[in-house]
């Protein structure tokens, strides 16, 4: 995981405080640009913050290997399939989200306030 990332995480905890906590139902949808084969570690990593800090990583998910060459400078999208995954992603994010703003019963609020209390007990 890279410091700039680690970084990103750091500061999604100051949402602990607010109500519903930290990334609570929310969709996300996961990109990952690296510069050799390793990408999906990241992704990894990445769908693993997410479940901790209660969002919902859709998954489909976008690895871009050898970034240098599949993206320009200015950050354009040069490679015609990652174009189309990126736009898979989005797609998939939507749907899912749509999902959850129509269906209540997706919203799962008191479990993790049981779940957290019971890791509480715990320690």
């Amino acid at each position: 995981m890279s410091g700039s990332f680690k970084n990103a995480i750091d500061w999604l905890h100051m949402l602990g405080s607010r109500e519903p906590p930290y990334l609570h139902d929310e969709v996300i949808g996961l990109i990952s640009a690296a510069g050799g084969t390793h990408g999906l570690q990241v992704i990894n990593t990445m769908e693993f913050s997410v479940r901790s800090l209660r969002g919902w990583a859709v998954l489909f998910v976008v690895p871009v290997s050898q970034a240098m060459h599949a993206l320009a400078d200015s950050g354009e999208v040069q490679d015609d399939a990652i174009r189309l995954q990126l736009g898979t992603l989005g797609q998939e994010v939507v749907r899912v989200a749509q999902r959850f703003a129509h269906d209540p019963a997706l919203h799962r609020q008191a479990e993790c306030e049981e779940a957290a209390d019971r890791v509480l007990q715990a320690v």
